[in-house]
């Protein structure tokens, strides 16, 4: 049981502006580890879960994600077949742990872009500031007046029909959102009196950003990173339901989604497997994304 504080002294003052800080201090809650918290541990168990499954495809699923049997389609979930099976037979838990791989990868991928375009661009403008800064955020701002979905189909359009072609064009569009982060978060940290006395001693703004901001500001970027996770993951998925992504037939989960979707009534395992996965996937990244910033 929390113990109450009390107010000390015999001050009339003093004792007051305690008695009105104390409700303020009880409505704080303490911060507990992650290991501590329920829902933080289910979503990282979710996405071990789901990672570990992906990884062990070949080995839990050795039929493929390719093998027909038009004698076996629509088949309910079953003692033989967990999931069922799709409208051309095919095993839906072996395309849903293959397709792990590929809606996984996609999404790493375009994480790694996003990160690798924004982070610099957010350092290096909010790092040092004046006409560098200025100049940046308005190249991100130009960048941000385009849709993501939409910025993501014309590059779609461009590279062609392919994962990685969804993972660059996700990641491209997920960039700019994260360089204002960064920046903000540099800006902030930028005005702390220990960057004022690292200048004083005459070091560079580069090495100001790399041993001094860069490291301050990992925790709060590691956390919005671990939350685009979740965006890219969708907008990847979005577009290969769409038809602009992967080739027709590839098990990833958006792709799936799509040739469930025309079975809703008959089989609707198939789309709901999928769905489900991908739901839960983008939900648990976005959770561990928020109890590791706090």
């Amino acid at each position: 049981m929390a113990r109450v504080p009390r107010c000390p002294g015999q001050n009339v003052l003093a004792r007051a502006l305690c008695a009105l800080a104390i409700p303020q201090l009880q409505a704080i809650s303490p911060r507990r580890p992650l290991w501590r918290q329920p829902l933080a541990l289910f979503s990282l168990l979710w996405l071990a879960v789901i990672a570990l499954g992906a990884a062990l495809a070949p080995y839990l699923a050795p039929v493929g994600p390719f093998a027909t049997d038009p004698s076996l389609a629509l088949l309910p979930p079953g003692p033989d077949r967990w999931l069922g099976t799709d409208f051309l037979g095919r095993d839906v838990l072996a395309r849903l742990l293959w397709g792990g791989r590929w809606t996984l990868w996609m999404g790493a991928e375009a994480l790694a872009l996003a990160v690798g375009l924004g982070l610099p661009l957010g350092l290096a403008a909010g790092g040092t500031g004046g006409l560098r800064d200025v100049m940046l955020m308005r190249l991100v701002d130009a960048w941000l007046a385009f849709p993501g979905l939409l910025l993501a189909m014309a590059v779609v359009a461009v590279l062609g029909p392919e994962l990685s072609s969804v993972g660059i064009a996700v990641g491209l569009a997920a960039a700019a959102p994260y360089a204002r982060v960064a920046r903000a978060t540099a800006r902030e940290i930028r005005a702390q009196p220990y960057i004022d006395a690292a200048r004083a001693v005459g070091a560079s703004p580069w090495r100001i950003i790399i041993r001094h901001i860069l490291p301050n500001a990992a925790p709060a970027l590691v956390a919005f990173a671990a939350t685009q996770l979740g965006w890219v993951l969708l907008n990847g998925a979005a577009l290969n339901f769409l038809g602009l992504g992967v080739p027709p037939g590839t098990p990833e989960w958006g792709a799936m989604l799509a040739e469930g979707r025309a079975y809703l009534r008959d089989a609707p395992w198939a789309a709901i497997s999928p769905g489900i996965a991908l739901t839960f996937t983008v939900l648990a990244a976005n959770i561990l994304g928020d109890r590791i910033q706090e």
